[in-house]
């Protein structure tokens, strides 16, 4: 049986099913721990594009390919073309919420500072326009949180201060190429990008989630994300 996470049902009215899962244990029903047969296996010592191919959602997925792809044809510097292609990799399978941050914290043992300050900046950074590059706010964000929509106050904090970093075009270069890659028409080989990736991102030999980095265990989450505990 899998076990829904609890913060997957605060707040949507879903009923707890905790009690009555735990009274249908026995012999021959117990909780998931380990390879689910409804998931891809994952390699043994997995890498980065193997999350991907085999964990990514498909909308997240081929989002950052896109997003990517448009930094590569831009002619922009590898740092940012791979900052892109991870903006937003915590939600490809592990959480949505507070993302550039959870996403940041995922890829800082593998990529520069500079990089995963790009990242977690770009959460911010996504709801303010700056003309000097052509980045207006998203029209989708109307449509997502409404004309009315004022970012929390942390995430307007977090914005003036990275107005004033000097790493703020890095992640500002993230939230351009962001705005042109949700066509669902547009197909990109994840390969394209194994060169990029081989310069600059630390690939463990153990594999991802197996290095017994600070982070592991959020990598571990997403090769075993219906594990009880």
């Amino acid at each position: 049986m899998i076990l829904p996470q609890p913060m997957s049902l605060l707040g949507t009215g879903q009923p707890d099913t905790e009690t009555e899962q735990m009274a249908q244990l026995g012999p021959d029903t117990v909780f998931m721990m380990g390879d689910n047969p409804a998931l891809s296996k994952m390699p043994e010592k997995p890498k980065l594009l193997d999350f991907f191919r085999y964990r990514f959602t498909p909308f997240t997925r081929n989002h950052l390919l896109q997003s990517a792809n448009v930094a590569l044809k831009s002619g922009m510097e590898e740092k940012v073309v791979l900052a892109c292609l991870l903006h937003d990799i915590a939600n490809g399978a592990l959480i949505r919420v507070d993302h550039g941050y959870w996403g940041a914290q995922l890829i800082e043992p593998y990529v520069s500072e500079e990089i995963s300050w790009a990242v977690r900046n770009h959460q911010a950074l996504r709801f303010f326009a700056d003309e000097s590059v052509g980045y207006q706010y998203p029209d989708a964000y109307i449509k997502f949180f409404g004309p009315d929509y004022q970012p929390a106050e942390y995430v307007q904090r977090a914005y003036a201060q990275a107005r004033q970093h000097r790493w703020y075009m890095t992640s500002r270069l993230i939230t351009l190429n962001d705005l042109y890659s949700f066509d669902p028409n547009v197909t990109v080989d994840p390969e394209l990008f194994t060169d990029i990736i081989g310069r600059h991102f630390k690939q463990p030999q153990e594999g991802l989630g197996f290095d017994g980095s600070a982070v592991a265990h959020m990598w571990r989450t997403m090769i075993w994300p219906n594990n009880l505990l």
